[in-house]
């Protein structure tokens, strides 16, 4: 049974005490887990790869192949993981999605070569492309408006966490078990964790633990849990909700944000190598500051955000502040290029991506702001991750044909800056954080 039609039935919730619950937070609790436990399964095989290449006999090129092969499906997948979301519900989809990265994962500890490994790689790319659009559901149902950019903040700094523990954690278990027996751990993390939110997830008026006061709560907040015909009916078909600006500011505005975060996540280590000259101990202390500042200043700007909105401040102002500043904060990033100290650069860059932090909370709470109807916030929430997947392709791309034209990275981080810049006036102008309108 679909979760919509669930909707319509009675609460079977606890009976009224006076007291409001806090299952909501215990939700978007259970979905950061299953975040952080996504990205250390997408983190596995970069810890991994010295080891496998030569059991598996990759050369450089087989290794580049594999490496970026999770992105093509997971890239591809994200529209229509989009659409099944907002039809068969955020805990069929997310249970499933995990279901299937955990046991694709695993069964990387069974490859026997190239064709093995980019096989269960694209495989997991299709099935890791729900998280961040079935987070960003749970979001709109469970919690009110002026709650929701921290929330946001909470499920995007797994991210974050499980990039950071991805390290450490494979890293022990190759240690330990050899690296087909690391993927086999981390696999079952992702099977165990889909069981826990199968069980544990409902709506919050079919929720036995959330009391009828959180629900009003919820409901008074313009959470986004209704399923009724009328919602069904201010729903926007997929294709037609590219014909509206903001929708295509939420592609582009990712896209710029999405080019420096994979600077980080792809060219960061070289460049403190190359352009700073520290060793592997060295980048492996330093490596972690950026990752550990995008926690702290997200859960910042979400808070923010939510409490601008408390305070009375127009639902727009109090995303864009946070938009507009984390990405002009991310500018910083340029200047890193041109400072003598390793340790002011590294200052700078930390700070630089502290920012893109500040404003991921009110980046994922857009999808929800601007969705005309329930079953459009998983569209809209995808179409986001899309141009996410689009700046992760061309980041490295652009950052290493300038690197090798120039001869250094003052070229590639000034470009980087520029384009925070630019993706600051998309925010900022392109976006109304408003309700599509709908023809009827």
């Amino acid at each position: 049974m679909q979760e919509e039609q669930l909707v319509r039935g009675p609460r079977v919730g606890t009976a009224g005490t006076g007291r409001r619950s806090r299952v909501r937070w215990i939700v978007i609790g259970l979905a950061a887990l299953g975040t952080t436990i996504a990205y250390v399964d997408r983190g596995n095989l970069s810890v991994a790869m010295p080891f496998m290449q030569h059991d598996l006999h990759l050369d450089p090129a087989m290794k580049g192949i594999v490496l970026s092969s999770f992105f093509w499906t997971y890239a591809i997948a994200q529209l229509p993981s989009g659409w099944l979301i907002d039809r068969l519900g955020a805990r069929i989809m997310y249970a499933a999605a995990a279901a299937w990265w955990g046991v694709f994962t695993g069964a990387v500890s069974l490859a026997r070569g190239l064709g093995s490994i980019l096989g269960l790689r694209l495989l997991l790319g299709i099935g890791e492309a729900p998280i961040m659009p079935s987070n960003t559901k749970v979001v709109s149902e469970w919690f009110p408006r002026h709650e929701r950019a921290f929330a946001s903040s909470i499920f995007n700094s797994g991210t974050e966490a499980g990039s950071a523990l991805s390290l450490p954690i494979c890293t022990l278990l190759i240690g330990l078990l050899g690296w087909r027996w690391s993927f086999a751990a981390t696999g079952v993390l992702g099977l165990l964790w889909a069981v826990g939110w199968a069980t544990f997830y409902r709506k919050p008026r079919q929720h036995r633990r959330a009391s009828p006061e959180e629900v009003a709560y919820i409901e008074d907040g313009n959470a986004l849990a209704d399923e009724s015909e009328h919602a069904k009916e201010r729903a926007l078909r997929w294709r037609d909700l590219l014909r509206y600006r903001s929708a295509w500011g939420l592609v582009l505005g990712y896209i710029c944000r999405a080019t420096v975060v994979y600077f980080f996540v792809t060219w960061f280590p070289s460049y403190l190598a190359d352009a700073r000259g520290m060793k592997l101990l060295e980048v492996g202390l330093f490596g972690v500051i950026p990752g550990l500042t995008s926690i702290a200043m997200g859960w910042s700007g979400g808070w923010l955000s939510d409490r601008l909105l408390r305070r009375g401040t127009r639902l727009a102002m109090a995303r864009k502040i946070p938009l507009v500043v984390g990405m002009l904060g991310g500018s910083l990033i340029a200047l890193a290029a041109v400072v003598p100290s390793a340790g002011l650069a590294v200052a700078l860059l930390a700070i630089s991506y502290g920012f893109l932090g500040f404003a991921g909370g009110s980046v994922w709470a857009l999808p929800a702001d601007i969705a005309p109807s329930a079953r459009n916030v998983g569209a809209l929430a995808s179409l986001q991750n899309f141009g996410s997947q689009i700046g992760g392709i061309l980041s490295p791309i652009v950052v290493g044909a300038l690197v090798g034209a120039s001869g250094g990275y003052v070229l590639p981080l000034l470009v980087i800056g520029g384009v925070t810049v630019v993706g600051a006036a998309i925010y900022g102008l392109m976006i109304k954080v408003e309700p599509l309108p709908t023809p009827n």
